[in-house]
């Protein structure tokens, strides 16, 4: 039996079991499972799991270890070293641990998409400043967009919220949520930024998928503004992440 799974806490938000599932089951794939494996904290608990379960091939790692997780592994490829954050774990033949970073595929590849179609000579807010954050920093760089990053507290390179000014919004056009804000349950969440500010020469993109219109997606529809959620780069990082595991 060959074994994957989810590393996380806690884990009710996740869509990877049932994606993997579904996946299994529609291309035939068998003696293969995928479990959730909550975990609230990896340091100790990582190794201990990995040594109970001899059958595990790969792991995908979610809120809040995807930083964390790095001081348990043994190596990681050039792309989620350059990031500083890891998603995907492959367990090698002799035991070893790699990081990988298949959010970064995920988004890039989305975003390529919309930048063809509706975004030119952009800048971007990035809103958060977590693992997820990173990936899109990268992605961003890779595709030569300028952007700032947006926290609950300003430093270098980052203002707060707070000092968020309706003409900073303006400069920005494509605007990035990293956080969970929105997320179920908690639907009833957004970033506190100024919406009124926004035009139809926006564009949001959530990493939330669940629920399917977010708060921030909704306030910024009521400005004109172009939205999508997380699902797509969500089915892009977990096929990039089977790939690595299948390499």
């Amino acid at each position: 039996m060959k074994k994957f799974g989810l590393v996380g806490f806690p884990l009710s938000h996740s869509f990877s079991k049932k994606y993997f599932s579904e996946k299994f089951n529609n291309e035939n794939i068998k003696d293969t499972v995928y479990d959730n494996y909550e975990l609230e904290e990896v340091i100790e608990s990582l190794p201990r799991l990995i040594s109970k379960n001899p059958d595990l091939i790969g792991l995908n790692v979610t809120i809040p270890h995807k930083q964390n997780v790095i001081a348990v592994l043994d190596d990681m490829d050039e792309i989620a070293e350059d990031i500083g954050a890891v998603n995907v774990i492959k367990i090698l033949s002799d035991g070893s641990l790699k990081g990988y970073n298949s959010d970064y595929y995920g988004f890039k590849t989305s975003l390529e998409k919309l930048i063809n179609k509706d975004l030119k000579n952009i800048k971007a807010l990035i809103l958060g400043t977590g693992g997820a954050s990173k990936a899109v920093r990268k992605a961003l760089e890779d595709l030569g967009i300028e952007y700032q990053y947006v926290s609950r507290n300003a430093g270098d390179g980052c203002v707060a919220y707070e000092d968020l000014t309706s003409s900073i919004i303006e400069e920005h056009h494509l605007i990035i949520n990293t956080t969970p804000l929105g997320m179920h349950p908690n639907m009833d969440a957004c970033p506190d930024i100024p919406y009124e500010a926004m035009g139809n020469q926006h564009f949001l993109y959530d990493l939330v998928y669940n629920p399917a219109e977010t708060l921030f997606m909704k306030k910024g529809r009521e400005q004109g503004v172009k939205a999508i959620h997380g699902l797509e780069m969500l089915h892009l990082q977990a096929e990039k992440a089977w790939e690595i595991w299948n390499d």
